[in-house]
């Protein structure tokens, strides 16, 4: 099972989403939520110290040994030195025993060898795709391979819009 993982932020709270879903799957076969109070302010370079511990109290919800991919709307690094941005945070969060995948609509500075673009469906406008403990080849092609006709995947386009449905 996979699990793609986004987080909406309202002031000093957060409305977390994660769906759990196969890579060959139209739409997400479970959608779990949380809300986490108390974000903290988003700090320029440290976007992982916001988002972090939102996602971490998502993942309290669901059995972690059934997943084998964890789907982020961000990177893995920050840069081409491979410091790490919030998807390798997660993952050594998570004592480096689940797979990351960071989807970004928008490039960073100097990432050009930690990062593949793919473009999906007409979109002239790529998504850019970076891992952690897993292969970067692979997830692009299973990134691009994944159900929609547009730039974002069917099941990242439900993750996100369900973030910003009010309970």
């Amino acid at each position: 099972m996979l699990l793609a993982i986004d987080v909406y932020y309202n002031k000093q709270s957060a409305k977390v989403v994660g769906a759990l879903f196969n890579w060959d799957d139209k739409e997400p076969r479970q959608i779990i939520t949380c809300l986490y109070n108390n974000v903290l302010p988003y700090e320029s370079g440290h976007f992982y110290k916001r988002e972090l511990p939102c996602i971490l109290e998502l993942l309290k919800q669901i059995d972690l040994s059934k997943i084998k991919v964890i789907i982020i709307d961000g990177h893995c690094y920050i840069n081409n030195n491979n410091d790490f941005g919030l998807g390798a945070y997660l993952y050594e969060s998570l004592n480096n025993k689940i797979p990351i995948i960071g989807v970004a609509k928008n490039k960073f500075k100097d990432t050009d060898t930690v990062t593949t673009e793919i473009f999906r469906g007409k979109s002239k406008k790529p998504l850019y795709v970076s891992t952690k403990g897993y292969c970067l080849k692979t997830a692009a092609i299973n990134i691009k391979n994944m159900h929609g006709l547009y730039r974002i995947p069917s099941i990242l386009k439900a993750v996100d819009t369900e973030t910003k449905k009010i309970n």
